[in-house]
């Protein structure tokens, strides 16, 4: 997906995205008000919310623990890690067109379940006992993949992460901080 390209919304979440964006362009046409948006999906690394595919993954097998492979896993995703979303969103900041939109990410696509093996490899244990495949959950996209030329060209970006070294990297964070981890509730609620 370009940058260019039209909504097409299928969340909540998306469609409460889409109308910010909106809203900032017009302010933008009507007021000069200073705007530029990114669109970055799938980041991970240290630090994030327990009940994403990433950390969830690596606490279920350290806890040793039931993982749900929703849908079996068959979707596919471009993960990047945190350090290259801060480092782009930093050049957009300095020095992207206003009321432009610019994609982080990264050309590295995976199905869920080879990402949920590949950190099993990592963590060099056996994947089988502890995934369970589930029904998909509503309104998920089978695919999200956002070109990210536009950053790549204009602001000579490519993100420095590849996929295994920031898997080893949260993986480090997440065995480092386990005592303090395997307390928290990894479980995603809707806040009301």
């Amino acid at each position: 997906m370009k940058e260019h390209m039209n909504y097409c919304p299928s969340t909540p979440y998306a469609i409460s995205r889409a109308a910010c964006d909106m809203h900032l362009s017009e302010m933008y046409k009507n007021y000069n008000f200073p705007v530029v948006f990114t669109r970055a999906a799938n980041v991970y690394g240290p630090g994030q919310q327990l009940y994403r595919i990433i950390p969830k993954t690596i606490m279920c097998a350290l806890k040793k623990k039931t993982l749900n492979l929703h849908g079996g896993g068959k979707s596919t995703r471009s993960f990047i890690h945190i350090n290259d979303v801060v480092e782009a969103t930093y050049r957009i900041a300095r020095f992207g067109k206003l009321n432009n939109v610019y994609h982080i990410s990264t050309k590295e696509e995976i199905s869920i379940k080879n990402l949920v093996y590949k950190i099993f490899n990592i963590l060099n244990l056996n994947p089988e006992k502890i995934i369970k495949v589930t029904k998909d959950r509503t309104g998920k996209d089978m695919l999200y993949s956002l070109s990210s030329n536009k950053l790549k060209k204009e602001l000579n970006f490519i993100p420095a992460t590849r996929l295994n070294d920031g898997l080893k990297d949260t993986i480090n964070w997440a065995v480092d901080n386990f005592k303090r981890l395997k307390k928290i509730n990894a479980i995603y609620k809707h806040k009301k």
